[in-house]
């Protein structure tokens, strides 16, 4: 894939339904050792696929079929060429629909935990500003966040932190101390709703308070967050209080063999299934 044919891309999510805009699909083309496949008939885009890699971890996202052209086996020869282009990656993951579980389970792929992906219409009355640590995160923040985030996540992702940041400053938060930086989020918007994430934290508390803290003032905002059901069940009674209802699950999957990075449990929101 090239620039160019970002628009094709597009053409696809919409068919899907899905919510990224040209920004994302800008990432994979223009990150380092990142990019994209496509299959076309008669000038059409009729198929995608794209990877991210960070460092160690290789993340394979954007699996779009159009629909009058499914069930042909375009899928698959998609994903061979992506996983083809990562052969030397030590780690290679991504987050699979129920529709998409089986083709990837035939390529090696295994389920390590499952996500939910909850939605809210935003009720600024549910998310009293808290009187906590969190504050916005200010651009000299981003290097002691990528260093926090390299733990956390298992791989370097600062470029794309970064260009998060800048998309979306009022999405960035961050709790820290003397100690270090507890917490952190980022987000951006869609062409459905926002969505936020990654939220990352020390604990359940500390997510809350950034959360609330960056909610507050989005009343009426149409917000979407992906949480691994892996982490505090306080934090997921705390979205059903504040009015998220869950949409649907996915699963979160490696190739068979490749151990997985990072601390999930730190994860209360990721980045996206097609960012990790």
């Amino acid at each position: 894939m090239t620039r160019e044919d970002i628009a094709g891309g597009l053409r696809l999510c919409r068919a899907s339904g899905w919510n990224q805009v040209e920004e994302d699909w800008r990432l994979f083309l223009d990150s380092p050792g990142s990019g994209g496949w496509l299959m076309a008939r008669g000038g059409d885009v009729v198929g995608t696929a794209a990877y991210m890699r960070y460092d160690a971890l290789a993340w394979i996202a954007m699996m779009l079929v159009d629909p009058a052209a499914r069930r042909a086996g375009l899928g698959g020869r998609l994903l061979a060429e992506a996983l083809g282009a990562l052969g030397d990656a030590s780690c290679v993951g991504l987050d699979a629909t129920p529709a998409g579980e089986p083709l990837y389970r035939r390529f090696g792929f295994v389920e390590e935990y499952s996500l939910v992906r909850a939605k809210a219409t935003i009720d600024s009355a549910r998310f009293p500003c808290p009187a906590g640590a969190a504050r916005r995160m200010l651009r000299g923040d981003l290097a002691a966040v990528s260093r926090r985030d390299r733990e956390v996540f298992g791989a370097d992702r600062g470029r794309l932190l970064a260009a998060w940041f800048l998309r979306a400053p009022e999405c960035a938060w961050i709790v820290d101390d003397a100690a270090g930086v507890k917490g952190y989020t980022f987000g951006r918007p869609g062409r459905l709703f926002h969505q936020l994430g990654p939220v990352v934290a020390a604990d359940a508390a500390t997510a809350r308070d950034m959360v609330t803290r960056c909610l507050s003032p989005w009343g009426g905002r149409k917000l979407a967050m992906d949480v691994p059901l892996v982490v505090d069940a306080e934090w997921l009674d705390f979205l059903k209080s504040a009015g998220f209802v869950e949409e649907r699950r996915f699963v979160r999957m490696f190739l068979r063999g490749h151990v997985h990075p990072g601390i999930p449990a730190r994860q209360y929101a990721i980045g996206g299934p097609e960012f990790g």
